[in-house]
């Protein structure tokens, strides 16, 4: 595991790259997040973002290839040597060097460049993480008995659809589907009108393993990159009515959304915290249970949701916070944990798969990770400051999802946003 802090994290570190250093700026020379860009329809470059520019690492002469899979599926204390090359390059201390100089023409600004997904994405698996969502969900369907008997024993998770994953920005169209109404007869083909997002993380993975051999969850960050923001859209009367018994299928398969830059576990280092779980709830079989996963198997990141609807983009008014919440207090399993258990049967994983962590909701009312819970399955409509409400996702809605690291002792890090406008 990543477990410890090193230079690369030193709060008094500065750059030469001046708005790194502005505060609560994302993209500080502590986190040196990599992702995927191009410049006017050129080729697709890996980069890593350092304040509001990108340094072009192949351009700077620190990789040979633009496969961000490749660079992926390195070794850890080979991304490692990297981040340590990336800090002492880009620090103050590097001012007036050759390096400094070749590296500056390897800058370019983030405004100037088109962001892609991080990598190629093989295979996506949505996990079902936080109880409080589980919860306030059963609830909604089944009063009597809300959350399933394996929920605390197993990372229950589902087979998603890699091809529809797109990067942040990117429209997201209202899809089609069979919709059935309680007192209804027969289903009709209709869009959908209960359209949701989901408050998500998505872990890659770096380094993948063999078939047939599973991953020990000792092992299970070393074949961790990072993470990233996610969205994970749904359509939730579409959902209501094919769910069963199979589980989500065009519900969820149209559309996700992922930030474009992939904050690496070494990043995540000072912002390690304890795994618990409440008094009275069984503890994780062997497998998924280690001395060093309940020491600091969890990350402390704030994750925020936001919401524009069109009313309000042509009013001029900002973005209104729809929740809050933290890792901490939203998700019963570690990133560890899904690894160990999505390999347990021998299930074989490749740079670039992709965990959905699913819907991070928080135990408060202000902490739901969809609209689902917040309006209730939209018997108590959210008001929002101009006078509208939402129960559900409306055409010309721009929803976004922010995430940050802070503590004391640290410099705050953050992952970006994620942000996508629904068309009809």
């Amino acid at each position: 595991m990543t477990l410890h802090t090193d230079a690369t994290h030193d709060p008094s570190l500065r750059s030469w790259v001046a708005s790194a250093n502005v505060a609560g700026c994302d993209f500080p020379i502590q986190n040196l997040p990599f992702g995927r860009f191009r410049v006017a329809g050129g080729a697709a470059r890996i980069g890593v973002a350092i304040g509001d520019q990108i340094l072009d690492l192949r351009a700077a002469g620190l990789i040979d290839t633009d496969d961000m899979n490749a660079l992926m599926a390195a070794p850890p204390a080979q991304r490692q040597a990297l981040r340590a090359r990336l800090s002492q390059g880009l620090a103050s201390a590097a001012i007036g060097s050759a390096q400094q100089a070749a590296w500056q023409a390897a800058l370019v600004p983030q405004a100037q460049a088109e962001m892609l997904l991080p990598c190629r994405i093989g295979d996506y698996t949505d996990f079902y993480t936080s109880v409080h969502h589980a919860t306030n969900v059963g609830k909604q369907f089944r009063p009597d008995n809300p959350l399933l008997p394996n929920y605390k024993w197993v990372p229950i998770g589902y087979h998603g659809r890699a091809s529809s994953i797109g990067v942040s920005g990117a429209p997201v169209k209202r899809p089609m589907g069979q919709l059935k109404a309680p007192d209804a007869a027969a289903p009709v083909l209709a869009p959908c009108k209960r359209l949701d997002y989901e408050l998500e993380l998505g872990w890659f993975v770096g380094q993948g393993n063999a078939q047939g051999e599973s991953i020990a969850i000792g092992e299970a960050e070393q074949h961790l990159f990072g993470v990233a923001l996610f969205n994970d859209w749904s359509a939730r009367d579409i959902q209501g009515w094919e769910y069963q018994p199979l589980g989500p299928f065009l519900s969820k398969n149209f559309a996700s959304t992922l930030s474009p830059w992939v904050v690496t576990l070494e990043a995540l280092a000072p912002f390690r915290a304890p795994f618990t779980r409440p008094e009275g709830d069984p503890q994780p079989l062997p497998y998924l249970d280690s001395a060093a996963n309940r020491a600091h198997g969890a990350f402390s990141i704030t994750l925020e949701v936001l919401l524009q609807t069109e009313r309000m983009r042509a009013e001029g008014m900002a973005p209104v916070v729809l929740s809050r919440t933290d890792t901490t207090r939203a998700a019963y399993w570690t990133p560890a944990q899904l690894v160990a258990h999505h390999t347990v049967n021998g299930c074989n994983l490749q740079s670039g798969d992709l965990f959905g962590s699913g819907t991070l909701s928080g135990p408060g009312a202000d902490e739901a990770g969809s609209l689902l819970e917040l309006a209730v399955a939209g018997q108590r409509p959210v008001q929002l400051p101009n006078g509208e409400q939402r129960s559900f996702l409306e055409d010309g809605d721009t929803l976004t999802l922010r995430g940050w690291c802070e503590r004391a002792g640290a410099v705050r890090i953050g992952l970006g946003e994620v942000s996508g406008t629904i068309v009809g």
